[in-house]
């Protein structure tokens, strides 16, 4: 079992910029492909980003593509979601998320996940 904990969410004006941070507690991050999910209210979860173990390979959606950027520190055991130009759309619990596969990208299903982190991006 891997515990995935992440940091950063909170409130944010539109335009403004967030960082997201992920680490797996007790294991080694660069085993595992990671990824970035959100959930809005009343909707439902949805991939955001991915990336490989190496972290040579990326995946993004469309409504984030060009504002946001995954990356991954393995010697630091910690993934990030850069999170630019933020908009009230954003707005959603994000959740990280690791892949025993080599890649996660948007049609894979996570085999862990985090307990999600709030952005608000609100005026």
């Amino acid at each position: 079992q891997v515990q995935l904990v992440e940091s950063g969410g909170g409130l944010v004006q539109p335009g403004g910029s967030l960082r997201l941070s992920c680490a797996p507690s007790g294991r080694t991050l660069s085993s595992y492909a990671m990824g970035w999910f959100r959930q809005a209210p009343g909707k439902e979860r949805e991939f955001v980003a991915g990336i490989s173990r190496g972290g040579g390979t990326t995946d993004y959606s469309d409504s984030v593509k060009g504002r946001f950027t995954i990356s991954r520190d393995n010697p630091k055991n910690t993934v990030y979601l850069q999170m630019n130009s933020l908009k009230p759309e954003d707005t959603a619990v994000y959740y990280c998320a690791a892949s025993v596969q080599a890649i996660l990208i948007r049609s894979t299903i996570p085999n862990f996940w985090g307990q999600g982190t709030q952005v608000t991006v609100s005026s």
